[in-house]
């Protein structure tokens, strides 16, 4: 691995670009960027070079380095954002849990569009908003909207005549019921421009817009379209008294201030909207040990902006960035025209940034404080479990099973995992059931099991090993799972919970353990089965879905996805394909003779 190492470095260009080390594993632990791969590549691995601990680690874990070569730093700097966002690595500097903050998307592709909740922004012609690290703020913004603007919230399809009655939210005057053509579509069409300029932060916008609408609707005496408008503005108008002036400049900014402490850290944006202060977001990163901030920051710049909806014409920060010409370039090319990034030394922009780093400070303080209260109770639940079931010693890995299946039909099984008492759900492991066909749960349990053991010697997933095994079932299921253990090489502790009357089943032990209901020790275990419930019925649920999708078409010789959705939209239904003649179906587009006579054969015996 040395050799082959040694000859890929030998062959590194001097190019810019993006490069990506793997371990043992193949797997990325590391991306960055260089305006000359050869040097910067080659200089994690120079002799007497003196490297961080955390660097130091990293080179001890690299077997292979790839690279991409590109035109310019800029798009190097573009491209090892794509590749952090895709790969995650260990040794990055990372947004905490990023893939998870929520955005609004406005679904402008849509006749009637509405404000809806995602996780992913796409390219498919809707408005997107956020990331929201703050998911109650942002829910607490959406019912705002839809008080203040009315739009529909339900996902019917709309686009030509509406004869749909009300429904209830038009009752509750939280709709305008386009479903009924209560309203034209260009009125709202309004409602969605003053709803994407509201969340843009543009309210004074707003109201000066409603505020000539309601005149004009009254000039043309329609009254209570003039009321409905004034009440638009005195809502925003209320809203926008509560939102704090900043700036007397009336720009947008958004002000970023790191915190950090060597081992964690977080970062505060105040997004500022003409001058007033629209929001507040705090971010915690990880991989951030032997970082500096400037250097923490620009990370979190780069992984933020990437997939922000929009870039203000400044933003103000707390460290002097090293790479500022080169972030101010990408910016630039993100937003569209000129982004300044500002490190201020003195005067009001000072006291911005002094104000997002206290803020930063008392966020991580809380987290803090939260965690360790978590991990107190954590503690004493794991030490009560050892006392109640006779463990030898606190179980630090918990791995909970369970089966769901409707009479063997896509049976599935689920692991959860709790390291240190609380869930490590990327840990978390999923099973399609393939040796059991009927609805036999020993069989099936069995079958997870020992898959999961087996695993455990190849599959770097699996590699970590359970101090204890919690089954969902009575004495025949742990006993399944106990002689599976007992067969491996592996000394694991296996315990059952039963939901008749939540009784505890332990190997060589007679009678079950009957805890009170509020012993922590049962909660602990009630959780993690509960969990691993969850988990494993909405795999099942969602093969369930994808099986109930599958027409009878998917196995006839000949007919893809192609070829069965064109004959649906030509025959409307499985019933009218049925009923085609041989020629009928070789007037459907790409349809050969064998593939019609195959329908045929199949739907007519």
């Amino acid at each position: 691995m040395e050799r082959n190492l040694d000859e890929t470095l030998a062959h590194l260009p001097a190019k810019p670009g993006a490069y990506l080390m793997k371990d043992e594993h193949g797997k990325v632990i590391y991306v960055g960027k260089a305006t000359s791969l050869r040097s910067r590549v080659r200089s994690y691995f120079q002799k007497g070079q003196s490297h961080s601990a955390k660097v130091a680690a990293l080179v001890e874990k690299i077997r292979d380095v790839e690279w991409i070569i590109v035109e310019s730093e800029v798009e190097a700097l573009m491209l090892e954002c794509n590749l952090i966002k895709k790969y995650r690595p260990h040794y990055n500097v990372l947004m905490r849990d990023d893939k998870h903050y929520p955005y609004l998307c406005v679904t402008t592709s849509e006749p009637f569009p509405r404000v809806i909740v995602t996780r992913r922004v796409k390219r498919d012609g809707n408005r997107y908003f956020g990331p929201y690290a703050d998911s109650l703020a942002m829910r607490l913004r959406v019912r705002l909207i839809r008080k203040i603007f009315r739009l529909r919230s339900c996902g019917k399809k709309l686009g030509g005549e509406e004869s749909d009655r009300p429904c209830l939210n038009h009752h509750m005057g939280q709709c305008d019921a386009p479903c009924a053509g209560l309203i034209r579509q260009a009125e709202y069409a309004e409602l969605v421009a003053n709803t994407c300029l509201f969340l843009d932060g543009r309210q004074e916008s707003v109201m000066t817009r409603l505020e000539a609408e309601m005149l004009e609707a009254a000039d043309k005496l329609e009254f209570e379209r003039a009321a409905k408008l004034r009440d638009q503005v005195d809502s925003i108008r209320h809203t926008v008294e509560k939102q704090q002036a900043i700036s007397t400049e009336m720009v947008d900014q958004d002000v970023v201030a790191v915190y950090a402490d060597g081992v964690s850290a977080c970062v505060q944006a105040l997004l500022i909207r003409s001058g007033k202060l629209l929001g507040e977001e705090h971010f915690f990163l990880e991989g951030v040990a032997d970082e500096t901030r400037d250097k923490i920051l620009s990370e979190f710049l780069k992984q933020f902006y990437r997939d922000a909806t929009y870039v203000p014409p400044e933003i103000i920060v707390s460290e002097e960035l090293e790479e500022l010409e080169l972030m101010q370039e990408w910016l630039t090319i993100t937003r569209g025209s000129k982004v300044r990034v500002v490190h201020p030394v003195r005067g009001s922009k000072k006291n911005l940034v002094k104000m997002a780093a206290e803020n930063a400070a008392s966020a991580m303080e809380r987290a803090r404080s939260n965690a360790y209260s978590a991990r107190e109770n954590a503690d004493s639940d794991l030490e009560a479990l050892m006392d109640a079931v006779g463990l030898e010693s606190i179980p630090a890995r918990i791995e909970t099973y369970d089966i769901s299946n409707i009479q063997g039909r896509e049976a599935v099984g689920s692991m959860v995992v709790f390291e240190h008492g609380v869930p490590a759900k990327a840990e978390y492991r999923r099973f399609k059931i393939k040796t059991v066909d009927q609805a036999d749960d020993y069989a099936m349990m069995r079958e997870v099991i020992s898959r999961r053991l087996a695993a455990a010697g190849n599959d770097p997933k699996f590699a970590a090993i359970p101090d204890l095994m919690v089954i969902d079932g009575g004495r025949g299921q742990l006993n399944v799972a106990v002689e599976v253990v007992e067969n491996s090489n592996y000394s694991i502790s296996v315990i059952s919970l039963a939901k008749r009357i939540e009784e505890i089943y332990v190997p060589d032990r007679l009678n079950p353990i009957l805890l009170p209901r509020e012993s922590p020790a049962l909660r602990l275990l009630q959780r993690m089965r509960d969990e691993a419930h969850r988990f494993a019925v909405a795999y099942h649920h969602n093969l369930r879905e994808k099986a109930s999708k599958k027409s009878v078409l998917d196995g006839i010789p000949g007919i893809g996805d192609v070829r069965r959705k064109a004959l649906i939209r030509k025959f409307g239904s499985l019933a009218g394909v049925r009923r085609a003649t041989l020629e009928e179906l070789l007037s459907v587009p790409d349809m050969t003779r064998s593939s019609a006579e195959a329908v045929i054969e199949a739907l007519n015996p």
